[in-house]
């Protein structure tokens, strides 16, 4: 272990000291919640300088170092900027606020035993004290001229009040446990009424509190926008080139999706061939229970198939994924990585709306691969199983740039690979395709001012021509559609990261190969680039070309 190494080490256990919830999801037990006040947004700020100065009198002693390095001073001199312009404080939408991070927590605790279920009884009784050091940023926030949007708070209000609804996400979470003994039992029930007293005061103080302080205006304007677009890319990107230059991928995307149609249904128009798909039985799934099982079947088939035909050398570890149905049902699909210790396994979570109960599989294998093999899952236990990086650059960085894109890159690398000659199915990946086409286009002219396309009557962006244009071009069942156009309005600068990102990794093999000649060997590439771990764009760049930089 080199000197950067052990730095690099020290900040990662430094942040998870301060992040019980991170430390969660590296498998690590805990039952307390980060600070999300203000002073704890500040002492996360300090840790990162500290790290940083400390950087500047080491000096790296070889490739490994300097990839390190070059990642660290974009990470965290990017966090930094962050606190200084008071953006972190503010976390209030409808997907990743720090409400969500106090629930999500407990879907990666474990639950086997009694002593799990009384840690899980202990973390319920400090959501209340977690609660109030969230709002406390929010507040915060807005005293730096930092409003949230009145959309996302009423969003936000309503999947809460789900959480602790009546058979909500917290009741099942707990009926979960079981028969336990009586003392704890009594722990967990009046922990459940915590979760609720702290969730309930939420609600509350989401519409008596912070919504009369929200703004209307959704967008957050060139400046903010600029700097979450780097916080999930890790490079900077020319706002009005890559607004026209999602226009046309749009466009470039639905032309490919009329032949397509034309070999489903001849002559016929894509919603002609799209209908046909929903109505063939091949291609529908009837309950949560068979999709569940459908999940499981093709993540499982897809690490067989890929490790069979030599695509991707897999150790036997990170040959499994679970592929569960979430008990929440805000409408998003996601995985979440193993443990360290490669105990708990690489997860797959499908949280189904209410009243959805039939599923379409022409739609759903690029989302298979996406969040599985060789998506998210190979993207995270690549870098897991890598024993020459430091624990820090394993587990402790994640760039949607880079895992996104990533994961949709391997949606398209498995067409490529023959996975979706079926029409059908490549109509799913061409559905796909322009889901994350029209995120560029949505998710920038929103926030930056551009203007609409005539399609939807020009001008400034409203949440009426975002629906238009959004169902125009992707089909979606309404309630999921939603939840997809409310993310975008809410989380500046995350839904472009995935073409952004998947654009870098198709440009970044073209120059790989390029520069390997007839050398050149795509398995090797693939194994090479995501041992690296998560990294910035620029970074990412960087190390895979051999050109890494401090």
């Amino acid at each position: 272990m080199t000197a950067t190494d052990a730095l690099a080490e020290t900040h990662l256990q430094e942040t998870i000291v301060r992040s019980p919830t991170f430390a969660t999801q590296l498998g690590i037990s805990s039952d307390a919640y980060d600070d999300f006040s203000p002073a704890g947004l500040a002492a996360r700020a300090d840790l990162a300088r500290t790290t940083l100065a400390t950087l500047e009198k080491i000096e790296p002693v070889d490739s490994t170092d300097r990839v390190t390095a070059s990642a660290l001073c974009e990470r965290l001199g990017l966090e930094i900027e962050m606190h200084e312009a008071h953006t972190d404080l503010a976390s209030l939408n409808g997907i990743v606020s720090g409400l969500h991070a106090i629930q999500e927590c407990y879907d990666l605790m474990a639950t086997d035993t009694d002593e799990d279920w009384a840690v899980v009884a202990r973390r319920l009784h400090r959501i209340p004290e977690a609660v109030d050091g969230w709002f406390a940023s929010q507040l915060a926030a807005v005293e730096y001229g930092i409003r949230p949007a009145a959309r996302q708070v009423t969003t936000l209000v309503e999947q809460v009040a789900g959480w602790i609804a009546p058979d909500g996400y917290f009741d099942r979470f707990i009926a979960s446990a079981g028969d336990r003994p009586k003392g704890l039992a009594e722990d967990l029930a009046s922990g459940l009424a915590s979760a609720r007293q702290g969730f309930r005061s939420a609600v509350d103080r989401l519409r008596g509190e912070l919504g009369p302080l929200a703004t209307e205006v959704d967008g957050v304007g060139r400046e903010r926008y600029l700097l979450a677009s780097r916080e999930f890319l890790g490079t900077t990107i020319n706002i009005d080139e890559t607004y026209e230059w999602g226009l046309a991928e749009v466009a470039k995307v639905q032309a490919e999706q009329r032949t397509t149609a034309g070999k489903i249904v001849a002559g016929g128009s894509v919603a002609d061939a799209m209908a046909a798909l929903d109505a063939d039985p091949r291609y529908r799934l009837n309950s949560t229970a068979e999709l569940q099982r459908w999940m499981q079947t093709r993540a499982d088939e897809a690490i067989a198939r890929l490790v069979d035909g030599g695509h991707f050398v897999i150790p036997e570890q990170l040959r499994r994924i679970d592929c569960r149905i979430a008990d929440t049902t805000s409408g998003g699909i996601y995985y979440t990585s193993p443990s360290e210790d490669f105990s708990r396994p690489g997860t797959m979570w499908w949280s189904v709306p209410l009243g959805v109960t039939s599923f379409t599989t022409w739609r759903e294998l690029t989302t298979v691969y996406h969040e599985g093999a060789p998506g998210h899952h190979l993207q995270h236990a690549f870098a897991m199983a890598n024993q020459d990086l430091n624990r820090w650059r394993q587990n402790g960085v994640w760039v949607s740039g880079h895992g996104e894109g990533w994961a949709l890159y391997a949606e398209r690398l498995m067409a490529e690979l023959g996975f979706l000659d079926d029409p059908g199915m490549y109509m799913g990946l061409l559905d796909s395709q322009a889901l994350r086409a029209t995120r560029v286009v949505l998710d920038i002219g929103v926030h930056c001012g551009l203007p609409a396309p005539g399609e939807v009557g020009g001008g400034a962006w409203t949440f009426e021509k975002a629906w238009e244009y959004f169902n125009s071009h992707v089909s979606m069942p309404e309630a999921n559609a939603r939840f997809e156009v409310l993310r975008y309005f809410g989380w500046p600068g995350q839904a472009p990261s995935y073409r952004i990102g998947e654009q870098r990794w198709l440009d970044l093999r073209e120059q790989a190969r390029a520069a390997a000649g007839d050398g050149f060997d795509l398995t090797e590439f693939h194994s090479r680039a995501l041992s690296l771990g998560a990294l910035g764009l620029d970074t990412l760049t960087e190390a895979v070309l051999e050109q890494p930089r401090r």
